[in-house]
Parts: structure tokens; C-alpha cells; sequence
């Protein structure tokens, strides 16, 4: 896997870590390009704290920053959430099966 994949990764799943930051992607999904302070209004914060979020959010690619003037506005890059979600389905595919087999012995142990 190459170095550039897992460190885009890496920014992507430590962004989601967060539940600010998944609710304003979540914003982003449902309202569409919002303003950097139309994002803070819901969480009742100071605008330097929505910002650190936003640029958190802007490192892993998972929105996108358009500048008119003083204002800031955001779009959802929904392309960066399809490559966290091809990894996990991946990695899904190989849990479920080891949890399968597991099960499968318990039974057997049981028995």
C-alpha cells in the first residue's frame, strides 16, 4: 500500500474520530455548501474552535474551502469518504469471516 494512501487515510479516520467534525459533514451532506459561521452556529462555539475543525476536516480532503471575500464557504468532498469506505468494506469482509470460524468453534466446544 503506498505511503501517500495510508497518510490520507490516516487524516481521513482521525477527522471522522471526532463527533464535531462528523456532524458538520453531516451538515455539509444534507444542507450542501455552508459558511464557516452558518457551520459553528449549531454547536455554540467560539469561531476559532469551528475553524481548528474545519481545517482538521480540510487536511484529510474531506471538504473543500471556497473564499469569497471574508467568507469562507465548505463543500463535502464525498470522493474522500468513498476511499475510508472501500477500506473498511475490505477489511469488513475479512473480520466477519474470522468471526464466523470463531463461532463456528464455540459451537464445536460446546458440542
Amino acid at each position: 500500500m503506498p505511503i501517500h494512501y495510508q497518510t490520507t487515510l490516516d487524516r481521513t479516520f482521525h477527522a471522522l474520530g471526532d463527533g464535531t467534525r462528523r456532524q458538520i459533514l453531516a451538515i455539509l451532506a444534507t444542507e450542501g455548501v455552508r459558511s464557516a459561521n452558518e457551520l459553528r452556529a449549531p454547536f455554540n462555539v467560539a469561531q476559532p474552535t469551528v475553524s481548528k475543525h474545519l481545517k482538521v476536516l480540510e487536511r484529510a480532503g474531506l471538504v473543500t474551502r471556497e473564499v469569497d471575500g471574508r467568507v469562507h464557504r465548505f463543500r463535502l468532498n464525498a470522493a474522500q469518504l468513498r476511499e475510508a469506505e472501500d477500506w473498511l468494506a475490505r477489511h469488513r469482509g475479512f473480520w466477519e469471516g474470522a468471526l464466523k470460524q470463531l463461532d463456528h468453534f464455540l459451537d464445536e466446544e460446546d458440542e
